[in-house]
């Protein structure tokens, strides 16, 4: 049955409740049960055939109609007095509920009650069971009845007062005269009693068994005989066989030998009539057990002598059974009647429509000021019961099912059932789980929902969650207190925030979770981190007053600007109830809601990795949303799409929504098309938990059960604590303006503290002195630690986590490290990431790329950017750093240049050569992965990862960089000042592809000026270059480099790792310089020894600035032109320049743009005193590095008295509002423009 609707089988699943009555055996009645290789079956004529192997009951159910174009429908009248039928129309399309009489209490039984179709879960045996029949050679008996080998209708057995049929209609052999195929009709009559009519098939050779029909017109033969029958005697068998003729029938009927002769035979199949024999309902008495869960044939026999020599000696439920299927059921007693079919399956749909819609019912709204209507298929009267019904007992197993419908429940009136109902959907807690399509998933929800009696805490587990209610409570009112007029974002209207969250912790802990990972807004943050996270009391106290900032130029306290009290983060290792400890860290964040959600995730993810959590059930990440956010933020979409990836995936996330009913000033029907702000949650099945934020219990256990849920299955949960903003968006704004209505209901509603204080109080379990103890208590600490913030001076600041230990903030001197590497080391790793497995077949392109690359390694000449790319990781992980390389289509690449995992071609296996680099390699210590279409998530979750870690080289790579503005947020937010707000270092590299192709306006510019627009250097300071004092690029936010040689590409890299302290790296990574003919370097240039290419007076690194590529003394006075750029254009203005023989221009690549090189330029300077100054690119005016290049170039002449800012030359494009044209032929025009006008013979006008 699926768990999101109800359609025709879950609909003939009722109707097979009903009428097979399940219920549990109970523990005596297994005594009866016997080893089936010791049991005997007898035939009528007493011979004695011992079973080929066990055999187990099959699950019945009744046979679905046959399928139809047009959908089932369920039609039902009002439910008369008398017990209505429920038939199949003519067209075998509908069913349609009719009135009867009551029928008599006899075994009397539908066509469908004669055929009970084989189940879903047991279908495989039987197909197996018949396919095996086929390989036999002749007849068989079945339960000591042999075939009879004549033509026409043979009986194959006659069970319990039903007699089976079968009637070959076509049998194909083959050259073995083995049977290949076979169909057959099936005939079934009870002694006096109705006939009914099936057929079905089965066919060795496409291994297949069709289950038989019984869904289809009768025969004339079979219509005479039931228009004939007037119900007749009914005798005892002392056979209970008959409960396996679903698979008999199949099983049994197939195999006979013809000679080699006749392999074929055929004979024509009856015309069906559209009419059909109309069936009747079946009264069945109470049970409690069910003959559903017997493991065989044997066990019901033996019930069935039992029940024959002493009634009383079984259950009164099988008693009833068999009374009723023998006509002996006596008159029903008061309470107990007849359960028909119809009213199981109306039954059915009532608990699933509880299941489905209760919360809709539920009081969640704790101001009562939801007005949403009940559905209408909570209301009993839609399914036919009225007042009378309420004391009638039913049963309401299903196969396969938990909760209410699992079929060890006992029987129950309908008041009680629908009491629990109530109680189970209907309450302070609203379920939201049948949309997720696992049955074992809802099955065990359906556990934990729906128990015998509502799960109570004992007094002491009752006095801890007030005393943490009351800690939530008490903070807030004491900083309303000390500064009524300040903003600090309260959490008062949902204060039982904190006891849940804790108790979820304590939970999770007791589960194995060691880590957690926060992250949230604003709202309720400082009593999250004072009463969670335990943040000092006293230091944030100290914030609202201002704070105090470190002694400037003390070593190690560096403050950068500093943010906002309430965006803060901190971490903590907690005691936990159940006496473990658990570390939290609550992660800073901007203003921009849901922004920190996928760095929460990747932070996450990268503890996973280093503490080797490779089932995901120690380190666990928590999201704290606001309603509209979650509902309106696109973000929160992107990460939950992350949740299930394999490399981004964290093994479930727990999201909790502080729902206000509000967002800021905006109404719910304003800010969201959905019922509930959580319905976008559903996209990935994950259940919603919707509670009433005054209920402290129920909240704490939602939150106890979204842990277990977490640690269970490894997803996403959601928690939506339904509550409100007592003092609207901040403490000093009127939500009255906008919301007079709720205002005035939150003015004089009650807190959660006071309803839970009087709760404790009524039952007895605390009294007023206990609670008064506990207020004086808190308040105690509050004061003592107010007292202690006017004091208070910050420690040294704790960078990160013990990962972080020894690296430098920016005020401290770090040096300079080379980055070359052994060539003995560059070789073997140059062999290890191009040789490929002998019994690997790549794409023949690929292969011959590979084959390339070898010969580059092999000649050491010629490396390209990819390979360039490769060494540098593969040296990395050699020298034992992580590396995680992450973005759209990275491992192929955008332009297919990496090819980082290569695919087999003729089985699909993939083969990714650097994570073979070293012996024994850990499979995640290079991760490349294609992500998800998306910039903002993905950006914020790598952005998280390389936040954990510092010996790990994490990148981002965009699929062309003008698509990186999807991301703005985590750039301004995040990228480019998070260490200044929060003292956060990160390494992150962003590669964004860069470059005027003639591609048009959204695949030519990743708009480097907005990368320069952000940088932090003073543009008119030249700061200290001295080599061993310099510490530019520490105090500044980020680098940003256009690279144009593969090996300072390789340097670059590496340079994130070799040095004492982490700083995010911005790439305009290059296009068609990845197969350029002249973008190639030496392997001489990424080595370590003196005097080859790459080596200079400091040894082999990363060239800031690459001088003329011709061999220029110290001062060449015959320059008339410098031209220094940046990026690609450099080679096309190399080339112009060997056209026209033009030996008086130097031509100098600027590789590090941020910060700015200052001392190498003014060394270029020096070097050409007499020369005009040009700055020459490729974007247009207002774009690219010329904004931000020129004052400092002026910065740099100034020095030098070398003119003023009129003495830079500008060349470029015109300054224009798209990034680049849309015209391939303009594109050509202005560029050639461009770089002819770079080296014209006459001095450059400008401005």
């Amino acid at each position: 049955m699926d768990d999101r609707d109800l359609d025709s089988a879950a609909l003939w699943a009722a109707v097979d409740s009903a009428a097979a009555a399940q219920a549990s055996r109970r523990d005596h009645d297994r005594t009866h049960l016997r080893n089936l290789e010791d049991d005997e079956h007898r035939d009528r004529g007493g011979e004695v055939v011992q079973p080929a192997r066990p055999f187990k009951v099959p699950r019945l159910l009744t046979t679905p109609p046959p399928p139809s174009p047009r959908p089932l429908q369920l039609q039902m009248a009002p439910r008369p007095h008398s017990s209505p039928n429920i038939t199949l129309t003519p067209d075998a399309t509908r069913l349609v509920v009719v009135d009867t009489p009551p029928p008599t209490p006899t075994a009397c039984f539908a066509a469908h009650d004669l055929f009970p179709a084989i189940s879903v879960a047991n279908f495989r045996k039987y197909q197996e069971a018949a396919l095996s029949i086929l390989d036999k050679s002749d007849y068989t008996s079945i339960s000591g009845n042999p075939y009879i080998k004549k033509s026409g209708w043979r009986k194959i057995s006659c069970f319990f007062n039903i007699s089976f049929e079968i009637k070959d209609r076509s049998i194909e052999f083959d050259e073995n005269r083995n049977v290949n195929r076979a169909e057959f009709l099936v005939r079934a009559s009870m002694q006096g009693g109705r006939f009914s009519d099936g057929w079905g098939s089965c066919d060795r050779r496409e291994k297949k068994f069709n289950k038989p029909n019984h869904d289809v017109p009768s025969t004339a033969e079979t219509r005479a005989k039931n228009k004939a029958c007037q119900g007749g005697s009914r005798s005892r068998s002392r056979s209970m066989a008959w409960l396996r003729a679903a698979s008999g029938l199949a099983r049994h009927a197939l195999r006979r030998r013809v000679p080699a002769a006749s392999r074929f035979f055929h004979s024509a199949r009856p015309a069906w009539r559209s009419s059909a024999p109309v069936p009747r309902a079946v009264p069945l008495s109470r049970l409690t057990d069910s003959f559903l869960d017997g493991t065989s044939s044997v066990y019901l026999e033996e019930l069935q002598r039992a029940w024959e020599a002493d009634p009383s000696s079984v259950d009164e439920s099988w008693d009833n059974f068999f009374r009723n299927f023998l006509g002996q059921a006596a008159p029903s007693s008061a309470g107990l009647s007849g359960q028909t079919i119809q009213e199981s399956m109306q039954l059915l749909l009532l608990v699933r429509a509880y299941q489905v819609n209760g919360h809709m019912k539920a009081k969640l709204d704790p101001l009562r000021l939801d007005d949403r209507a009940v559905p209408d298929d909570l209301d009993l009267s839609l399914y036919g019961f009225t007042e009378a019904d309420l004391d009638r007992e039913f049963f309401l197993g299903v196969w396969r099912m938990a909760g209410f419908l699992s079929d060890n429940r006992p029987v129950l009136t309908l008041r009680e059932i629908l009491s629990k109902l109530e109680q189970a959907y209907c309450g302070p807690i609203g379920y939201e789980y049948m949309h997720i399509p696992d049955r074992d998933k809802c099955n065990w929800l359906r556990d934990k929902i729906e128990t015998a009696k509502l799960k109570e805490y004992n007094k002491d587990r009752r006095l801890v969650m007030l005393d943490r209610l009351i800690w939530s409570t008490q903070f807030e009112n004491f900083l309303a207190t000390k500064w009524a007029t300040a903003k600090r974002f309260g959490l008062e209207g949902g204060e039982t925030l904190i006891p849940g969250m804790k108790e979820m912790f304590d939970r999770a802990a007791d589960l194995g979770v060691e880590n957690i990972v926060i992250g949230m807004p604003h709202r309720g943050r400082l009593n999250v981190l004072g009463n969670v996270v335990r943040k000092p009391l006293s230091q944030i106290f100290s914030e609202f007053t201002g704070g105090t900032r470190p002694v400037e130029g003390e070593d190690g306290l560096y403050t950068g600007t500093g943010d906002v009290k309430y965006h803060l983060g901190t971490s903590y290792d907690r005691p936990t109830r159940g006496g473990k400890r658990i570390h939290l860290s609550l992660v800073a964040n901007p203003s921009h809601l849901e922004a920190v959600d996928p760095v929460v995730i990747g932070k996450t993810r990268a503890k996973q990795f280093y503490s080797n959590d490779l089932d995901r059930t120690k380190n666990m990440g928590i999201l704290i949303h606001g309603d509209g956010s979650f509902a309106g933020q696109g973000v929160v979409y992107e990460t939950l799409h992350l949740s299930a990836l394999p490399n981004y995936t964290t093994g479930g996330t727990i999201h909790i929504v502080v729902n206000n009913q509000v967002a800021f000033t905006t109404d719910p029907r304003a800010g969201r098309s959905s019922q509930y702000c959580t319905d976008v949650a559903k996209a990935l099945n994950a259940p919603i938990f919707h509670v009433n934020g005054d209920d402290l219990e129920a909240v704490v256990r939602v939150c106890e059960l979204a842990a277990e849920w977490r640690q269970t299955f490894h997803s996403d949960v959601v928690v939506d604590l339904i509550c409100y903003r007592r003092f609207g968006h901040n403490e000093i704004d009127e939500p009255s303006f906008t919301q007079p209505k709720m205002y005035q209901v939150i003015k004089n509603h009650p807190s959660s503290l006071k309803l839970y204080e009087q709760k404790l109080l009524g039952t007895g379990e605390v009294s007023k002195e206990d609670v008064q103890k506990i207020h004086e208590k808190v308040n105690r600490i509050l004061n003592e630690e107010f007292a202690k913030s006017k004091d208070y001076v910050p420690n040294k600041r704790d960078w990160l986590s013990a990962y972080w230990t020894g690296f430098k903030s920016p005020e401290q001197i770090s040096r300079v490290r080379n980055t070359g590497v052994n060539p003995g080391v560059l070789k073997r790793v140059g062999q290890a990431i191009t040789t490929l497995p002998e019994d690997f077949k790549p794409h023949r392109a690929v292969k011959k790329i590979f084959e390339q690359r070898a010969a580059m390694i092999e000649s050491g000449e010629g490396i390209d950017w990819a390979v360039a790319e490769a060494l540098a990781f593969a040296t990395l992980i050699v020298e034992g750093n992580h590396v995680r390389l992450s973005g759209q289509d990275v491992e192929r690449g955008t332009f297919s240049h990496r090819h980082a995992v290569l695919h087999d071609q003729e089985n699909g296996r993939k083969h990714c050569p650097l994570d073979h680099v070293v012996m024994n390699q850990n499979e995640e210590l290079f991760t490349v992965s294609n992500s998800s279409l998306s910039e903002f998530a993905v950006l914020g979750f790598e952005m998280g990862y390389s936040m954990e870690n510092p010996n790990s080289l994490v990148l981002w790579e965009a699929q062309f960089g003008d698509f990186s503005n999807g991301a703005q947020v985590m750039f301004d937010q995040f990228l480019s000042s998070g260490e200044a707000k929060w003292l956060r270092q990160t390494g992150l590299v962003v590669l964004l592809p860069h470059g005027y192709d003639g591609q048009g306006p959204e695949h030519s510019s990743a708009r480097l000026e907005r990368f320069l627009q952000m940088s932090d250097d003073n543009p008119f300071v030249i700061p200290e270059m001295e080599p061993t004092l310099r510490k530019q690029i520490q105090e500044c936010n980020w680098q940003v480099v256009n690279v144009t040689t593969p090996a300072n590409y390789f340097h670059v890299l590496r340079r994130q790792i070799h040095r004492e302290f982490r700083k995010p790296l911005i790439v305009m990574a290059p296009k068609n310089l990845l197969r350029h003919k002249d973008c190639k370097s030496n392997l001489s240039e990424f080595d370590d020894v003196e005097g080859h290419p790459g080596f200079d007076k400091q040894g082999t690194r990363f060239k800031r600035l690459i001088k003329d590529r011709n061999d220029h003394k110290q001062v060449e006075e015959g320059i008339k032109r410098l031209v220094l750029c940046s990026g690609k254009v450099y080679y096309e203005l190399d080339e112009e320049r060997k056209k026209t023989e033009r030996s008086d221009v130097a031509i100098c690549r600027v590789e590090q743009l941020c910060p700015f090189p200052y001392d190498l330029i003014q060394r270029e300077l020096k070097r050409y005193p007499n020369a005009e100054i040009v700055w020459c690119q490729e974007e247009p005016m207002n774009m690219g590095a010329y904004s931000y290049i020129s004052p400092r170039l002026y910065a740099s002449m100034k020095t030098l008295g070398r003119g003023s800012f009129d003495d830079i030359k500008y060349v470029g494009r015109a300054p224009s509002a798209a990034t680049a044209t849309g015209f391939l032929s303009v594109h050509a025009q202005e560029q050639t423009e461009l770089v002819k006008k770079a080296l014209q013979a006459e001095p450059i006008k400008f401005p």
